[in-house]
């Protein structure tokens, strides 16, 4: 899962270009790289403006997922992932956008002309690894690994315990059956006695 563009989009005015936008696609060719843009910011802009208004909405192309988040201002920011992304961190950070955004452009009249809004590359290097930038993932994988190690120590427990109680038959059995040979020798030796 990799974060491909973030984008912020004013649905009302319907500008030709979005308010803010950021991408990452560096890692495909360069005579994808044009095609791709294209692609992600015209799907990201169809997706913010038929997205109902005040919800958040996940849209599936292929292999490659939109989260919407459409506010009752008429803003909207949608994040491109190639590969599903967690819902609750995507959404965490298209609000955190939003807010950020709306803070510093707070009338629709300071939005005109697009100005630029550096926070949005931050945000886009941030998120990249969603494990890295929620406090909730985070906690929720070291759970995972701490209950596979506790896991794996009951088994070799159990395992253990097995081979113990294998152990203990065994013993059980040597134990009959040095008493079955003690109690053979003694009547094979009072035939026989010694002077």
């Amino acid at each position: 899962m990799k974060v491909l563009s973030l984008g912020i989009y004013d649905i009302v005015n319907k500008p030709e270009k979005p308010l803010a936008y950021v991408d990452d696609i560096g890692d495909f060719g360069y005579f994808q790289q044009r095609p791709l843009k294209n692609f992600l910011t015209f799907f990201s802009k169809l997706a913010a403006e038929r997205n109902a208004t005040a919800a958040r909405d996940v849209v599936t192309k292929e292999e490659y997922y939109l989260y919407v988040y459409r506010t009752t201002q008429g803003l909207a920011t949608v994040l491109v992932t190639q590969g599903q992304y967690p819902n609750r961190v995507a959404f965490s950070l298209l609000g955190q956008l939003m807010d950020d955004y709306v803070m510093a452009f707070p009338t629709p009249a300071s939005r005109q002309g697009s100005p630029a809004f550096a926070p949005i590359h931050t945000y886009l290097g941030k998120f990249q690894n969603p494990k890295e930038s929620d406090a909730l993932t985070q906690v929720r994988q070291e759970l995972d690994e701490t209950t596979e190690v506790l896991t794996k120590t009951m088994e070799s427990l159990l395992q253990r315990g097995e081979t113990l109680d294998t152990l203990v038959d065994k013993s059980n059995d040597l134990s009959w059956q040095s008493k079955q040979f003690y109690k053979t020798a003694k009547k094979n030796n009072s035939c026989c006695q010694f002077m």
